[in-house]
């Protein structure tokens, strides 16, 4: 228990205290104490429960920034502990039926009385003075995810991922207590710290969250091992691609396109930025980037035209690209991008994070910083000195027959568009050409480059035959001008097609 005395010096130290005891003990599982008629509800009743708007934490307060919780149900079984630090004090925020209307759910009052938080919401005016909005959930394992103005959610951030993809299974640690400092009338952030806990690793986190119009987390961590992990994933992002333009869906759709993100950006501690269109492929793929000091990287949608959406209830037009910027030196280490099928939209099939070169002995603190950014602005994660990918679009290969018709060869076709003001500040017959590598499972018959009228840029025409269609088809490519890179590293993957 942190004594009330020391509470106005609350502080990350407190938390990682608290982070490296655990660590240093069992795993205890937690326990859920729900009562059957909540843990066994389907996720319509689970609806139904919710947080009356007009009793947010902190509501008599000249303060932005609100808390509204999330109450226990389905497999969100187990209470976190919530606790608000003020300048003389921490004390738990309880648990009280009175913040949320049950809807037609039947439950004994008495039952529920002593019950816990699943989560909370942070809620701020961010769209209208006046208007709350959420701008921050906090639900479940060690998943958040935020929005910006004009945002909706979208993509999730973790603290940890441990063991993704592997076949032993993931192992999903969770956020177990939080300490929120009580906001001032003037405050322009909220700061929130968590403690982590998993079987195999413990950690503790500091992340100060600062609404506009891309909302900014700055995150503190310390992480601490319990016993050896296979793949430690730190900074992660966890997304959805069911189909997009690189990616078709297969079956009749009025929506061009299905995605949270559509592609994994990397900027690398030499400079070079790489973009990889995003897949729903057959099989689990993973891939691997190594980079030294990354200067950055995440999941991005880089398609903001509704036209290539047209859904209006879930506007993947205004979902947040979520971009992760170290600070500090990280040193060696890899970004890793997982992929994992799926047959609809409810499903995150995409993760992305980054795997330290080296892990300290179990108990010893694993450090790192970095400031996570929701953005719809992708254009300013570009550096303006080189053309970016603006779209692929995969086709079936054609070849234009003497009576002009188009007759499909067998082939497969990618279209690559490259824009940006590094092109536009070009003409159309400035020698701009291209540099194409393919892999062993790849007979390339075309690569036509030819300027773009239409977006001031240069279009990559790309046409091949696959050898063996079990296997994936790796590829790369980028624009040259005089013998310097002119664009980013276009990185694709076809996925086996078996």
């Amino acid at each position: 228990m942190l004594a009330t005395t020391q509470a106005w010096a609350f502080s990350l130290d407190d938390v990682a205290k608290k982070a490296q005891s655990l660590a240093g003990e069992s795993f205890k599982a937690p326990k859920s104490n729900l009562p059957s008629e909540f843990r066994e509800m389907k996720f319509a009743d689970y609806q139904q429960i919710q947080f009356n708007h007009d009793k947010p934490y902190w509501n008599n307060l000249k303060t932005p920034f609100k808390l509204e919780f999330y109450h226990q149900g389905m497999y969100f079984d187990t209470p976190v502990k919530i606790n608000e630090v003020t300048a003389t004090s921490v004390r738990q925020i309880k648990y009280n039926p009175d913040y949320f209307n049950f809807g037609s759910v039947k439950h004994d009052p008495e039952a529920v009385k002593d019950l816990g938080f699943a989560g909370f919401k942070v809620v701020y005016p961010i769209n209208q003075a006046g208007k709350n909005d959420e701008i921050m959930s906090m639900l479940g394992a060690s998943y958040f995810r935020v929005v910006g103005k004009g945002q909706v959610y979208g993509l999730s951030a973790r603290g940890l991922a441990i063991d993704t993809a592997l076949p032993s299974g993931e192992e999903f640690p969770r956020f177990r207590e939080f300490w929120i400092e009580r906001p001032k009338a003037k405050d322009k952030h909220l700061v929130i710290y968590a403690l982590l806990d998993s079987p195999r690793a413990t950690g503790a986190y500091r992340m100060i969250v600062t609404p506009g119009t891309d909302t900014v987390v700055d995150v503190q961590s310390r992480v601490y091992l319990r016993d050896k992990v296979g793949v430690l994933g730190m900074a992660p992002l966890t997304s959805m691609y069911l189909f997009g333009s690189n990616q078709p869906s297969t079956n009749v759709n009025y929506r061009p396109q299905l995605h949270d993100s559509e592609g994994l950006s990397i900027h690398a501690g030499n400079g070079e930025w790489i973009w990889r269109p995003l897949n729903n492929p057959k099989h689990l793929s993973v891939s691997t980037f190594s980079v030294e000091n990354p200067k950055g990287f995440g999941l991005l949608q880089r398609t903001r035209d509704f036209s290539q959406y047209e859904d209006l209830d879930d506007r993947y037009d205004l979902r947040p690209g979520a971009w992760v910027e170290p600070r500090g030196v990280w040193g060696k280490g890899k970004v890793q991008l997982v992929e994992i099928p799926t047959a609809d939209e409810t499903n995150d099939n995409i993760v992305a994070f980054w795997i330290p070169a080296s892990l300290p002995e179990v108990g010893k603190p694993i450090n790192l910083d970095y400031r996570l950014h929701f953005t719809r602005d992708e254009a300013k994660l570009h550096d303006p000195a080189l053309a970016w990918v603006k779209q692929t679009m995969r086709s079936t290969g054609d070849v234009k027959q003497s009576n002009l018709i188009r007759e499909p060869d067998g082939t497969t076709a990618l279209i690559v568009d490259f824009v940006g003001p590094a092109l536009k500040a070009l003409t159309p017959d400035a020698p701009v050409t291209t540099q194409v590598t393919t892999d062993d499972n790849t007979k390339l018959v075309q690569n036509d480059l030819r300027y773009n009228p239409v977006t001031g840029g240069w279009r990559l025409t790309l046409r091949f035959n696959v050898i063996d269609n079990k296997k994936p088809v790796e590829m790369r490519a980028y624009l040259i001008k005089e013998d310097k890179p002119l664009s980013e590293i276009w990185s694709y993957q076809l996925p086996a097609n078996e």
